[in-house]
């Protein structure tokens, strides 16, 4: 099993005609990504690599091709209307790449995705990676702009809110010989979709996953908000790194949400509430994998 995606997860693309939403479409169509539609308003009509359909509306899209679930390549100033044009329609799941949106954009999101039954992810995130059983895992499933090749099927489930440090996780296992259930990068915005605690519920409910990577940065409250129900519900094993220790405070690092303000949202809380739910610390990068299966 996995989370969120299965390799049967049927993709449309908002904004497939553009230079960067077309490069990735590619790369999922090559990972074997079950892309099955392209949405661009009035370019419905056309096909992408002479083989993806492209329609005029997310509605229409998913009523042709069955598709239940998007990546959104929209530029910021109109990526709030694309995920709402998904909710509107209908999706399971839209995950929002786009960096840069306004947060009274995400706001307005946020609100009008009350009671909703699509999910988002991100927006300003790498996406999400089921990998495949194939060779080097071709044929699972690729939502984002995750490197695919990197991915090996197995039993350890990836959450983060920073890109290269998913990647990072990914890589340090698969070198290792142990796979991922499913890799999801939940972006650095600091309003955003799915949180590290929606992750680590699906995880821990995932009969696949046997053990979890999660990756946290500065700002907000969203890691110790996890590792606390970690602390009175987690059933399995579960690493942590905390990035942004010698951030000064005040300093916006990197993403947007990255900010210690008013005292709250630094990394030394953060890192004790690791300690105190029993998660596994890695004191650098490079140590994520190897705490992880220490535990396991």
């Amino acid at each position: 099993m996995s989370i969120l995606v299965t390799p049967q997860t049927k993709i449309l693309v908002q904004g497939i005609t553009g230079s960067f939403g077309g490069r990735h479409a590619k790369l999922s169509l090559d990972y074997g990504t079950q892309v099955v539609a392209g949405v661009t308003p009035g370019k419905g009509g056309q096909k992408f690599e002479n083989r993806v359909p492209i329609f005029d509306s997310v509605a229409q899209a998913m009523q042709e091709t069955g598709a239940t679930a998007s990546a959104v390549f929209v530029p910021p100033a109109f990526a709030a209307d694309a995920i709402l044009e998904g909710v509107a329609a209908g999706l399971d799941l839209v995950v929002c790449i786009t960096e840069g949106i306004p947060v009274r954009d995400m706001i307005r999101v946020k609100a009008a995705m009350q009671g909703a039954r699509t999910r988002l992810i991100g927006p300003n995130c790498p996406g999400i990676v089921t990998p495949g059983e194939g060779k080097e895992s071709h044929g699972g499933c690729r939502i984002g702009i995750a490197p695919g090749y990197i991915h090996k099927r197995g039993p350890v489930g990836v959450v983060s809110r920073s890109g290269t440090l998913t990647y990072e996780a990914v890589w340090q296992l698969t070198c290792r010989g142990v796979g991922q259930s499913t890799c999801l990068g939940i972006g650095g915005d600091p309003v955003n979709g799915t949180s590290h605690l929606d992750a680590i519920q699906m995880f821990m409910a995932d009969p696949e996953t046997k053990g979890i990577i999660m990756i946290g940065e500065i700002g907000g409250s969203a890691e110790e908000e996890a590792a606390e129900w970690i602390k009175q519900h987690g059933t399995k094993p579960v690493a942590g790194f905390v990035a942004g220790a010698t951030a000064p405070p005040g300093r916006r690092m990197g993403h947007a949400g990255a900010i210690v303000s008013g005292g709250k949202g630094t990394a030394a809380a953060k890192i004790e509430a690791f300690r105190s739910a029993g998660i596994g610390i890695a004191q650098t990068p490079s140590d994520m994998a190897d705490v992880l299966l220490k535990m396991m």
